[in-house]
């Protein structure tokens, strides 16, 4: 599953450098209104209806009309775009299929279609260009990890002598591109909300995000994501008690609880983010990867 997610993140990352050139603008709020309505209904597949052919390197199709996030998965034989040998250090085992044995490699040779236009092709030497100077923050949980180490691997893949610096960390780590004075970053908080130890309990605060949000501040491209860990019970739960407003609880139904917390990062999102400056993404929920 780890090299699904590995095509998942060069799709992502492909998206990210489209809407660098769109900059387009969405609510927080209304991200959340998109996430409970694609929860209350069924998809279902109606064929194969896109073209496979490789798009060019600039964008083509309607750009005011273009849904990134509506499309399908097709073959092109020019994929992977980087392996993770072309990284070393970046990619952590556990993500890398080849590594582990899977003696299939054709799963990799899949890009994300939209539906009525073409991503452009990656291009890791002109986003080096396009983002010097500026930071990129992705938070959430290993759905964003594996994006922030696609995004690093697209881009070494591109422009191998570049000098670089990384550092890992609990819950930062940083990889930095020293000749283009660019950091990338990804802090771990799986409910994107505070949790706190409290009289030796771990205390999901859904109502807080400021312990979290502090390191967020200074970025210039924010990609949030949160979404498994919410499901999540018995040993692998993250918390052992829940608490909203005054109130405590040992469980809650998750999809209530969820959407608190995004509702709370929605809120830090328009009281704290200048949009002028700041481009904020959010990853729904991928495939697990547990296994």
């Amino acid at each position: 599953m780890g090299s699904l997610l590995l095509r998942l993140g060069i799709s992502v990352v492909s998206a990210i450098f489209f809407l660098l050139l769109q900059q387009p603008e969405q609510s927080s709020s209304a991200i959340i209104l998109s996430l409970k309505k694609r929860h209350g209904s069924s998809s279902g597949s109606s064929g194969n209806q896109y073209s496979s052919s490789r798009p060019s390197a600039g964008f083509q199709g309607n750009r005011s009309t273009c849904s990134l996030f509506l499309g399908t998965w097709v073959r092109d034989n020019s994929y992977p775009l980087y392996k993770p040998a072309d990284c070393p250090g970046v990619v952590e085992p556990e993500f890398d299929c080849q590594m582990y044995g899977r003696p299939d490699s054709d799963y990799l040779k899949y890009r994300w279609q939209p539906q009525n236009c073409n991503l452009p092709t990656f291009n890791g030497a002109q986003f080096l260009l396009k983002m010097k100077g500026k930071t990129i923050m992705f938070a959430g949980d290993s759905l964003g990890k594996n994006q922030w180490e696609s995004l690093i691997c697209l881009i070494v893949s591109s422009a191998p002598s570049t000098r670089t610096e990384m550092t890992r960390g609990l819950p930062l780590s940083t990889f930095r591109f020293l000749d283009y004075g660019i950091t990338m970053s990804f802090y771990k908080a799986p409910f994107l909300v505070d949790i706190d130890a409290v009289q030796g309990k771990r205390v999901l605060k859904l109502d807080e995000i400021s312990g979290n949000a502090n390191a967020w501040h200074d970025a210039d491209l924010l990609i949030f994501n949160t979404g498994h860990w919410w499901s999540h019970t018995g040993s692998m739960q993250g918390w052992d008690l829940i608490q909203s407003g005054n109130s405590y609880y040992q469980d809650m139904d998750r999809f209530v609880a969820m959407e608190k917390a995004l509702r709370t990062w929605a809120y830090w999102v328009e009281t704290h983010v200048d949009r002028s400056r700041t481009q904020v993404l959010f990853l729904s929920i991928s495939p697990t990867h547990d296994k």
